[in-house]
């Protein structure tokens, strides 16, 4: 049996983006402002996860990391077919940083035991670091590849892959157990039905803190988290408007004069 972890992040909301803030005392995003959903990478990880199952057989927890509003994503993943989902939820765990984030996921995947593949979106729509799952291959000591558009082989223990690269792409051989971070390209994920929702209600959703995890509170969060925000400068963008008098031709010749001095033509 195939055992696959898929990372999941509860994200505000994409399309209300323009609604987000910023909290000016812990200089993270104010995430509860807006609804939370899937962050959308990730749901091309599950779908990976899920592909795979039609084929072996397979069982899929879904982990998320996020407060008690997150665990209705997490329960959408398991509607959507994974087998079990967690929801690391811990005020302890609030503010923390890529590192710690994974920090946090490496240790719940230690509780789960034995794994095959991990699956992650390559990043997330708010903070969009790329850093999270490679970071969780390296606390593991696990082969990562990044920026997967196409399994090609995933037949035994070994896997080709295509992953994209700048330019082109690369076919990459990997040994499992292996963490693999996906882009959009990779598959088309399938939607939500009334049947999943009624078989997800029979399945599992777990809840661990950082005690469950068997780590301090100085270990996770923004205690955990070796990078931080001293300061934050709002963009002020501002354009210099000027009017062009004269006639037709005359504006013209003026406004060819004043982008040939601009440098722009």
């Amino acid at each position: 049996m195939l055992n696959i972890i898929v990372c999941v992040k509860a994200v505000p909301d994409p399309r209300l983006a323009d609604k987000l803030r910023i909290d000016p005392s812990t200089k993270s995003l104010l995430r509860m402002d807006i609804p939370l959903v899937i962050n959308p990478l990730d749901r091309h990880a599950l779908e990976a996860a899920l592909q795979l199952r039609r084929k072996y057989r397979t069982h899929i927890t879904v982990i998320s990391m996020g407060p008690s509003p997150a665990g209705s994503i997490v329960r959408e993943c398991v509607a959507l077919g994974a087998d079990k989902g967690i929801l690391l939820n811990d005020p302890a765990f609030a503010g923390a940083d890529a590192y710690a984030t994974a920090y946090t996921i490496v240790k719940a995947i230690e509780n789960i035991g034995r794994v095959d593949a991990i699956f992650c979106g390559m990043a997330s729509s708010d903070g969009a670091t790329e850093w999270v799952g490679p970071e969780v291959a390296a606390l593991l000591k696990l082969p990562i590849v990044t920026f997967v558009r196409e399994i090609v082989k995933d037949q035994g223990d070994e896997w080709i892959v295509k992953a994209d690269i700048e330019n082109g792409f690369r076919l990459v051989k990997v040994k499992l157990p292996a963490v693999f971070t996906v882009t959009r390209d990779l598959n088309k994920p399938k939607q939500l039905n009334f049947s999943g929702i009624i078989k997800s209600r029979n399945k599992e959703i777990t809840e661990w803190d950082h005690i469950s995890l068997g780590v301090s509170e100085e270990q996770v969060g923004l205690k955990g988290s070796p990078t931080y925000l001293t300061k934050m400068t709002p963009l002020e963008y501002k354009r210099n408007a000027q009017m062009i008098e004269g006639t037709l031709n005359e504006k013209a010749d003026r406004l060819v004069q004043i982008l040939s001095l601009s440098g722009v033509v």
